[in-house]
């Protein structure tokens, strides 16, 4: 893995990005198509803002998300809303290339159609469906995507998206699996402000035990790169 430290949480964004964008220009240059699964949360408004504004065969690139919360896609915590009203409706994103979670359909119902639809678009001929970019945060209890320290589904590797209840939140959700999170070519980190950094240090350096660390899932190797700010990360971390 790579862990790449910036100033403040807007230049990591920045960062992450461009990088984001090279290696979907590098998939559509070596394969003609690109398979991308973004996340939520605050902190990639501006990554998603940067993507609007940019120049790039959209039409070639395929966009899902990482997890979704149960709401619908007009609700303010809806992760498909930020994407949309930041980066898709103003850079005119293809439609058809948009695959959201039906939250319309209930938590299994849409957990189910999304699995299916993953199967059937992303490189439909790997074992497991194969994204060339998935982007992910990390919450301050270490969990990422919708895998919560202690979650049962994180022993499921053969699975593609499942329903979950997330206790804590009070919230159906429906979130990719840790066989999906781990077939991805390259992972993308973005964790901003001063509430992660005692448990990204703990990702980073404790023994691997997803189980209690979730944001470990696929994103200590070499493939992938971690995008964080001084504040989640100071100079001695």
């Amino acid at each position: 893995m790579k862990v790449h430290r910036f100033d403040d949480a807007v230049t990591a964004a920045q960062a992450c990005a461009e990088h984001i964008l090279l290696k979907l220009t590098s998939a559509i240059e070596d394969r003609g198509v690109a398979y991308l699964a973004i996340s939520g949360g605050s902190s990639p408004r501006t990554m998603f803002e940067i993507f609007g504004k940019r120049q790039l065969a959209w039409d070639r690139v395929y966009v899902f998300w990482v997890d979704e919360r149960v709401v619908p896609p007009t609700d303010s915590q809806s992760n498909y809303k930020l994407a949309n009203d930041t980066w898709l409706a103003p850079g005119k994103f293809p439609v058809a290339n948009v695959h959201r979670v039906v939250t319309e359909l209930g938590p299994e119902a849409a957990a189910e159609r999304y699995a299916n639809e993953i199967r059937d678009c992303v490189r439909p001929n790997t074992p497991v469906p194969r994204f060339d970019v998935i982007h992910r945060g990390m919450g301050p209890d270490g969990h990422t995507a919708s895998l919560f320290p202690g979650e049962p589904l994180i022993a499921d590797r053969g699975g593609v998206a499942a329903a979950v209840w997330v206790e804590k939140m009070h919230q159906w959700r429906v979130t990719l699996l840790p066989g999906v999170l781990e077939a991805a070519r390259n992972t993308v980190m973005l964790v901003t402000g001063a509430d992660k950094a005692a448990m990204l240090k703990r990702v980073l350096t404790a023994d691997y035990d997803v189980t209690q660390y979730p944001a470990q899932i696929a994103s200590l190797k070499a493939e992938a790169d971690w995008f964080v700010d001084a504040a989640a990360r100071p100079q001695e971390a």
